[in-house]
């Protein structure tokens, strides 16, 4: 949650650090016989782990002469480090993967990346996907494993039973949960003791946002626009504060975490859980055989004919400037697998897909969740677009907090708008940004 939330032990980082150059000098070791040998470098998350592990496995079995090596850093903070590091002493590996948007911008991708626009798949990636690892007019990453999407997870038992129709306005959404109301059932599940789930209701409106002000990114990332002063923009804190005016949260809203609210809504006793899509792997590990149970919508907005999923990229794997001569065009040639209908089916193959791919002609299993071959239909509509953080670096620190206030009755939306706009002030100003 990285930006939703979401300095390393000076040791620890050393010692993280040898153990990857000495794994980089074998994987990069000198190729004999034809043969080449990449070193691949992920984060150390197991799920990671058994995707590039696959990955490799099945690019190797489609290239013998070709063999990739899987090396790995700790995920987050420290493991960004490394990659920075790595990259900045020229030891990085012929092959990583890393995140996209800002944190792509941070690795300084013109001085340290190769770019990879003049690849024929390019044009098969989706494009809210090559927003995001673009630099200068060029492309630099490709896409790995499947967009986030920030919308309402809902009981399609209690849609059903209900008869109600997904909503894509907000007075639709509101009717519909007069109705739930009434029939008995919490309509809206909040779980504010994990304060990083309250700012779901504004961060997945930004497509409503950005639909109805097009230029708002660009301009919010200048100071030229603001929460309090858009119309756009303020009705998430709007949202926030109507659902509780309105007794439509679930009464432990205030101490419940986020595994009380997936079992709320696998349940069926809450209709409405605003969330990420990520959190559907949590949801059926706690509650198996709920796939076909639980649907997603976007976050409605004013207009209808305008309403869409707000997405999260995938991440993006990259090759650095050093890796050069064959180890180059071996290098491309994973790459390639890896945007590839092949590369995703392998991905498909180390774990279900929470996420619709970013290339054109992967497609989803059968046995995906009903939620996210619902977000296929956005995105495969032309539907959908990217979460504000990775069309600005501005975002202040206290937003969940802020949220929480809101939704919990503490403060108005109008003023927590404008708080929040000067908890920004801040993080621009730090960042250097022209405006601030």
């Amino acid at each position: 949650m990285r930006k939703l939330a979401i300095a390393p032990a000076v040791l620890a980082t050393a010692a993280l650090l040898l153990a990857g150059c000495s794994a980089g000098s074998l994987g990069s070791s000198d190729d004999s016989g034809g043969k080449v040998a990449l070193s691949f470098l992920v984060d150390n998350t197991p799920q990671t782990v058994k995707t590039g592990e696959q990955l490799a496995k099945d690019f190797t079995a489609k290239n013998p002469d070709i063999t990739v090596k899987v090396e790995t850093r700790p995920a987050g903070t420290d493991g960004d480090n490394i990659v920075k590091t790595r990259l900045s002493t020229g030891d990085m590996t012929d092959v990583f993967m890393y995140n996209t948007g800002s944190l792509f911008q941070a690795i300084a991708p013109q001085k340290n990346l190769v770019p990879l626009s003049d690849q024929p798949y390019i044009g098969q990636l989706d494009q809210n996907f090559v927003t995001t690892v673009t630099s200068a007019d060029k492309v630099y990453g490709a896409p790995w494993g499947g967009f986030m999407g920030g919308g309402v997870l809902y009981s399609r038992p209690v849609y059903s039973k209900l008869s109600l129709q997904v909503p894509k306005t907000w007075s639709e959404f509101m009717a519909n949960n007069a109705r739930i109301r009434a029939a008995g059932t919490d309509p809206v599940i909040q779980t504010y003791q994990e304060t990083w789930t309250s700012q779901l209701l504004i961060l997945a409106d930004f497509h409503n946002v950005s639909a109805t002000e097009p230029d708002f990114a660009a301009k919010y990332t200048k100071n030229q626009a603001k929460y309090a002063t858009s119309a756009a923009a303020r009705q998430g804190f709007e949202h926030l504060q109507a659902i509780h005016d309105a007794g439509y949260l679930n009464k432990d809203f205030a101490s419940a975490k986020l595994t009380d609210g997936l079992r709320q809504l696998a349940q069926g006793t809450g209709a409405h859980y605003p969330t990420l899509s990520s959190t559907l792997a949590q949801l059926l590990a706690d509650n198996p055989g709920k796939e076909n149970d639980i649907g997603m919508f976007a976050i409605p907005g004013t207009d209808a004919s305008k309403n869409g999923l707000t997405v999260w990229s995938p991440a993006g794997v990259y090759i650095p400037t050093t890796t050069t001569g064959a180890k180059l065009d071996a290098a491309k040639k994973f790459v390639a697998y890896v945007a590839s209908p092949d590369g995703c089916a392998s991905q498909t193959t180390a774990s279900t897909p929470t996420g619709p791919y970013a290339v054109k002609g992967c497609t989803l299993p059968a046995s995906v969740p009903q939620a996210v071959k619902d977000m296929q239909t956005y995105i495969d509509g032309g539907q959908s677009s990217l979460a504000l953080e990775f069309l600005s670096p501005v975002k202040g620190p206290a937003l969940e907090q802020i949220c929480v206030e809101v939704g919990s009755g503490i403060r108005k939306a109008g003023p927590a708008a404008a708080l929040y706009d000067e908890d920004v002030k801040k993080q621009a100003q730090q960042l250097g940004l022209e405006g601030w």
